[in-house]
């Protein structure tokens, strides 16, 4: 990783935690990874770039991934694609050597580039070239030609400023909201999300479609997951972890993790516990 953390602006690196990754730890020696925050003026609608690297891979490595509530578009050579939320999981196999960069927007932040709902894109990947049709190829071209990962992550931010995005309001709050309930795990219930915005339940839900891309209801569940699988490796306490969480017993958590997960969460603190 330090090769390539080399050659992104260092004010600008965040920190990598892998939350969403099943089972991150088993391919990680194989892999440079890193992250960086947008300029100020794509702050508003970027969370933040990623790169991943890998070389000689002996073998093909497949990386689930239980996914985020955002809108990410993905440049590695077989795949340019805008992915909306996917409401259940999705993989990626690398083989060889390759580089993967990817931009991850804000909740709310892919709002004003659509034009239209979020929710229009839930579940689904778009080409590039398909979604912006007149510039879409010459950025994919552009970013696989350049070898130099923060070149290549200038080239994406100059794209996106060129679509002129503005800002939004109810955007911001999008992501302020989708913020409070990945960090406040005390967040189980939609009505208690609707009353700390102000909003009715109704009411956030139409938020959440039309900025988010899903309801709130899913934002919750999928962070108390995100918690879940990191806690386990952590030899938490099944019940005491499902009652933290919000889930009415440990059944209920290991339905939901493992419908999600595709493992039950004793079989995934077996896969590579963290020391």
């Amino acid at each position: 990783m330090a090769d390539m953390m080399s050659r992104l602006p260092e004010a600008r690196l965040v920190e990598t935690r892998q939350r969403g990754w099943v089972n991150p730890y088993a391919g990680l020696a194989a892999f440079d990874f890193a992250r960086q925050a947008p300029s100020p003026e794509l702050a508003a609608y970027v969370d933040h770039f990623w790169v991943v690297t890998w070389t000689d891979l002996a073998e093909p490595y497949e990386q689930r991934i239980l996914s985020h509530p955002t809108v990410n578009m993905t440049i590695v050579q077989d795949f340019h694609q805008i992915a909306g939320v996917i409401d259940g999981g999705f993989s990626y196999t690398m083989r060889g050597s390759g580089r993967a960069l990817g931009t991850r927007f804000r909740p709310g932040g892919f709002r004003t580039l659509l034009g239209a709902p979020v929710s229009e894109l839930t579940g689904r990947f778009v080409e590039i070239g398909e979604m912006f049709a007149a510039s879409g190829p010459a950025l994919v071209e552009g970013v696989l030609a350049e070898q130099d990962p923060g070149a290549a992550i200038a080239l994406v931010e100059a794209f996106l400023l060129e679509l002129g995005p503005e800002p939004d309001p109810l955007a911001e709050e999008a992501a302020a909201l989708v913020g409070m309930v990945e960090d406040d795990v005390t967040v189980t219930r939609v009505d208690e999300l609707a009353a700390r915005a102000g909003r009715s339940v109704r009411s956030l839900q139409r938020l959440f479609r039309d900025y988010v891309g899903i309801g709130p209801k899913w934002v919750i569940r999928r962070f108390r997951l995100h918690e879940a699988a990191e806690r386990v490796q952590q030899g938490l306490d099944l019940a005491t972890l499902a009652a933290e969480l919000g889930y009415t017993d440990q059944a209920h958590l290991t339905r939901d993790f493992t419908a999600a997960v595709g493992m039950t969460p004793a079989a995934y603190a077996r896969l590579n516990p963290r020391t």
